[in-house]
């Protein structure tokens, strides 16, 4: 059989107009960020933070309430500053911004990851801050919905009984740590399968990592941080003990200390 060229351009016209018109565009999923960018960073206007700042984050959740995201600080050997903070951003989130990780003393290399929730199809971001007030932006586009209305995997019950537990974890082959906290670091938008209602928001809100008296990073988090939050981060040994202290928004206060070693 002979197939008419025209005919088949034809048709591949109509479906390249059915999917400009039915599916979301980058330039669609960026006009979010431009609505949301001035409460987040004020009027700046972050710099591509290719060569100092990249983030890893699949291209596809398998699961979008446990997305893991990864944020990789690389400054350049000449480059004046230190990076400050990283800002988490989720575009299409009810609250996008995920958490904000002060880090101490300003780092020029640093690697920190954790697990995020995905509510939409969406642009995840990392912003670092430098001590100067410079900003730089990697940026992700993550294919997962649902994340933050999913049900939480663990029991009520078993979440509250072992609720505010921690494990601090070293990888010294690698150079670097994971802390836990055991908290269901509810959102807000799951709903109760028995009764119907709505499992009010409850999570950690303030997280203190500090070797000794140095802070290893602080956490300012909300809702769009996965079920028991984890933390992985470059972590450097100096002997002195680790202390873990963590806050939620009803204000129960968790604090464990931990060999340097890791429990």
């Amino acid at each position: 059989m002979t197939l008419n060229l025209r005919v088949v351009a034809s048709l591949w016209a109509g479906v390249a107009a059915l999917l400009l018109f039915t599916c979301p565009s980058f330039a669609d999923d960026e006009k979010t960020w431009s609505e949301i960018r001035s409460a987040i960073i004020g009027g700046s206007v972050p710099e591509d933070g290719a060569g100092r700042l990249s983030l890893v984050a699949p291209v596809r959740a398998e699961d979008a309430a446990i997305v893991p995201i990864e944020m990789h600080v690389r400054l350049p050997d000449d480059e004046k500053g230190r990076v400050i903070r990283i800002t988490l951003v989720v575009d299409e989130n009810p609250a996008p911004v995920a958490g904000v990780f002060q880090l101490g003393e300003g780092q020029s290399v640093f690697d920190l990851a954790t697990r995020v929730r995905i509510d939409s199809y969406s642009f995840v971001r990392a912003i670092a801050t430098m001590d100067d007030g410079r900003l730089y932006m990697a940026k992700a586009y993550v294919k997962a919905a649902g994340g933050c209305s999913a049900p939480a995997v663990k029991d009520p019950a078993e979440a509250k009984a072992h609720l505010g537990d921690m494990r601090f974890r070293v990888f010294a082959d690698r150079g670097d740590a994971q802390i836990q906290v055991r908290h269901p670091n509810y959102s807000g938008l799951q709903m109760d399968q028995v009764t119907r209602l709505y499992t009010p928001a409850w999570f950690i809100e303030h997280l203190d990592l500090r070797q000794g008296e140095k802070t290893l990073f602080r956490l300012e988090g909300g809702i769009s941080i996965s079920e028991d939050p984890t933390f992985r981060f470059s972590y450097g040994s100096t002997g002195e003990p680790v202390t873990a202290e963590a806050r939620d928004n009803e204000g129960r206060v968790f604090t464990q200390t931990f060999p340097a070693s890791g429990s």
